[in-house]
């Protein structure tokens, strides 16, 4: 069964009594090859268990399921689960859960199913929910070995972006705290069904098993992120000064000792100046 056919997704949402739902973000890859290359590139282990997030009908579950031991899918559309059981019949290897993942214990059904293997995830982001997800399996506890999405193509271009261009922002040092982020390869908007307003994604983040730079407060080094990039048009002094409450002259002599500007803008700085500044700012 092609999954990719748009004959035959319309043919199995009718059966199903189902359309395209909105307010999921629901749109349906009709390129076949792209599951394909996701699939392929979404982890280094074939000995591993990936975590789905939104898989439809299954089009990408299925090309999973043929290459790593398992598959846990997570759908939020009760209506697709009869599909997707249908769909997936053949793979003995693959368990559909409806869940919201935003109200899922990640952690929980990680020690549930994973039985010791690597984990990652892959998944389809909804555009309107992409950060939220991302956090939510980040800072979940579980130690993925990677988590791979397809997202929209603007959102990828700031996950992967480097410090200093524009397209840097507080996701992307947020993220980078975590582990390495790459842009794989686009996906053109005529490779879906509803076919969306932009084109889309394919990120992979590899996560850290060690953080190479950990902050002693890591609430204040979250803060001070957040306050460069609210303001990013004031320069680092300012904008940590009007959101925090440090002093100009406080953080101007605390990027001074780190030999960065006094008049930096936070897009300036990588993951490991955020570090530093936030561990010189920690005691005043």
């Amino acid at each position: 069964m092609d999954l990719c056919n748009l004959s035959v997704i319309r043919e199995l949402m009718a059966e199903a009594g189902i359309s395209f739902r909105k307010e999921y973000g629901q749109n349906f890859l009709t390129n076949r090859i792209i599951p394909e290359e996701i699939a392929e590139n979404c982890t280094d282990s074939l000995d591993s268990m990936i975590i789905e997030i939104g898989p439809g009908i299954g089009c990408l579950t299925a090309e999973l399921a043929s290459r790593y031991k398992k598959v846990i899918a997570v759908e939020i559309d009760k209506g697709l689960i009869p599909v997707l059981n249908k769909t997936l019949s053949e793979f003995d290897n693959v368990t559909v859960i409806n869940e919201d993942v935003m109200k899922l214990d990640i952690k929980a059904l990680v020690d549930r199913y994973s039985e010791g293997i690597p984990v990652s995830v892959c998944a389809n982001l909804p555009y309107y929910i992409t950060t939220p997800i991302l956090m939510h399996l980040i800072e979940s506890g579980v130690k993925f070995s990677s988590i791979t999405v397809m997202v929209q193509n603007e959102v990828a271009a700031r996950l992967a972006a480097k410090p200093g261009t524009a397209d840097y922002g507080a996701i992307t040092a947020v993220i980078g705290y975590y582990g390495e982020v790459r842009k794989l390869f686009k996906v053109s908007a005529g490779s879906f069904v509803p076919m969306p307003k932009v084109d889309s994604a394919v990120v992979r983040i590899d996560l850290y098993d060690e953080k190479p730079y950990v902050p002693k407060d890591e609430k204040l080094f979250r803060n001070i992120i957040k306050a460069a990039f609210e303001m990013r048009r004031k320069t680092l002094s300012n904008a940590i000064g009007a959101k925090l409450g440090f002093s100009k002259a406080a953080v101007a002599e605390a990027l001074r000792s780190l030999g960065l500007d006094e008049n930096v803008r936070g897009e300036r700085l990588s993951v490991s100046d955020f570090v530093k500044l936030s561990d010189a700012l920690c005691n005043n």
